[in-house]
C-alpha cells in the first residue's frame, strides 16, 4: 500500500490554511508556488477535499479556498479518504479457492464460510492505521510545527507571505 503525492501536498497545504483570517481564503496558486508543487496536480487535490467537505470555495476575484471545518475537527484520516478514496487497501480475491487439490463442486466450509485469515490480518491492520491516523488532527499538526519545530520567525514569516499573497 502506497498513498500517493495528493495525501502530502493536501496536509502541507491544509496546514498553511488553519491561520488564514475568518472570510479570507487561500488561492491554488500560492499555495502551489509557496510549495514548489503542480499547480494544476494540487486543484485535483482540492477538488477532492472540496467534495469531502474538508475545505469549501470562495468565489471572487479574490477567492481560493478556506477550512470548512475547525483544524481540531480534521484528521489525516480525513484527508486519506478525501484522497485516496474510501474502499479498503486490501481487495481480497479468494484466490484460495482456486487451490488445485480442492474440489471446485464441493469447496469445504473453511474456504467458503470463513473468512480468509490473510484478509482478517490485513483489514486489522488498516484498521490500526485508520485508528492512528484518526487521532492526528490539522490542529495538532499546527501545533507541532508552528509552536514546537519552526522557529518563530519562520512561522511569523509563513503567515506574512499567505496574508501579502492576497493582497
Amino acid at each position: 500500500m502506497k498513498f500517493s503525492v495528493g495525501v502530502e501536498y493536501a496536509i502541507h497545504c491544509l496546514l498553511y490554511m488553519v491561520n488564514a483570517e475568518e472570510g479570507k481564503s487561500v488561492g491554488i496558486r500560492d499555495l502551489a508556488t509557496f510549495q514548489g508543487i503542480s499547480e494544476t496536480y494540487l486543484s485535483k487535490v482540492y477538488a477532492k477535499l472540496s467534495k469531502s467537505g474538508i475545505i469549501k470555495s470562495i468565489p471572487g476575484v479574490k477567492g481560493g479556498y478556506a477550512l470548512a471545518r475547525n483544524a481540531e475537527e480534521i484528521t489525516f484520516w480525513d484527508v486519506v479518504e478525501a484522497v485516496e478514496g474510501s474502499e479498503p487497501f486490501f481487495q481480497c480475491a479468494e484466490i484460495r479457492q482456486n487451490n488445485i487439490l480442492l474440489d471446485k463442486d464441493n469447496l469445504p466450509d473453511t474456504y467458503t464460510k470463513c473468512p480468509c485469515l490473510i484478509k482478517v490480518v490485513m483489514s486489522e491492520a488498516e484498521e490500526e492505521m485508520r485508528k492512528y491516523l484518526s487521532n492526528k488532527t490539522l490542529a495538532w499538526l499546527y501545533d507541532e510545527v508552528y509552536n514546537k519545530i519552526l522557529p518563530k520567525e519562520m512561522k511569523h514569516a509563513t503567515i506574512e507571505w499567505f496574508n501579502n499573497a492576497r493582497k
